[in-house]
């Protein structure tokens, strides 16, 4: 199972919003997976289930997030918040004071 950088950061910014959506056993397989970095025959031996049990459940994992996402879009909705924020922040005709409040709202 191979996954592009680009994946590893998208499922994992989808994990951090839908992560109460699954199961902690499937928050356990991500986890090992993709933040610890775990091969698939380690988390066979830690869940005792096969190799391919492993394989399987981090493919319905990733399609679960993706499928959240298609329905909630919160991954979307959260880029397209900080794109317009930081287009606010570099808006050279807006005050001083409008864009520390612009920026205390990045960090909310």
């Amino acid at each position: 199972m191979s996954y592009l950088i680009e994946d590893y950061v998208r499922l994992n910014s989808l994990f951090d919003l839908y992560q109460p959506l699954l199961t902690h056993k499937q928050q356990d397989y991500f986890k090992y997976y993709f933040r610890e970095d775990y091969s698939l025959s380690e988390i066979a031996e830690i869940m005792h289930v096969s190799r391919n049990a492993v394989h399987l459940q981090i493919k319905k994992i990733s399609s679960y997030l993706e499928d959240y996402e298609n329905k909630l879009k919160l991954l979307k909705k959260q880029e397209k918040r900080e794109t317009l924020l930081d287009e606010l922040l570099n808006d050279s005709s807006l005050s001083d004071g409008l864009k520390e409040k612009i920026s205390k709202l990045e960090k909310v």
